[in-house]
């Protein structure tokens, strides 16, 4: 068997694994490259009943995998991938109603506040920002949301 049709079997699977979440009521999205049998167990995402669950994400440089090279570009970084997945559900940043951020050094709560404002436009989700030990691939931060979409805002006819 080839490279190329190996390829194909494996689109096709997932394409038929997201079929059949959908049609029972949940959407998957998955990792980029997403290989069942050797990507990590789990979603990026699932949607389920209007409710948007976005794994834990961490902050790994695509071009090195590592963590960003400092505070701020690793939070640019996690909350880009936050970003993704949500707009792979079809939702943006403002959408998320509860966020928790693992972080493994208290001491960069102000830097990582610094650039999480920068992702919303008005009001913030609920929060936790919890102290650990240690993350995944040595990251710094790590975090997990839930989302709902907001219908859009009405506003009243002028008299």
């Amino acid at each position: 068997m080839n490279s190329k049709m190996l390829l194909s079997m494996i689109v096709a699977g997932i394409f038929a694994a997201q079929a059949q979440a959908t049609a029972a009521g949940r959407a998957y999205v998955v990792p980029d490259g997403y290989d069942p049998n050797s990507s990590p167990p789990f979603s990026n995402g699932l949607s389920v009943g209007g409710t948007f669950y976005v794994s834990g994400h961490i902050g790994i440089d695509p071009a090195t995998g590592h963590p960003g090279a400092d505070a701020e570009t690793e939070a640019h970084l996690v909350l880009d991938a936050v970003k993704s997945t949500l707009a792979k559900g079809g939702l943006q940043m403002d959408d998320l109603v509860s966020v928790t951020i693992y972080c493994t050094d208290l001491s960069l709560y102000d830097k990582f506040n610094a650039v999480y404002r920068t992702y919303f436009h008005g009001h913030f989700p609920t929060r936790a920002f919890i102290g650990v030990n240690q993350l995944v691939r040595g990251a710094h931060f790590e975090i997990a949301g839930i989302a709902v979409k907001s219908p859009p805002l009405k506003t009243k006819a002028k008299p």
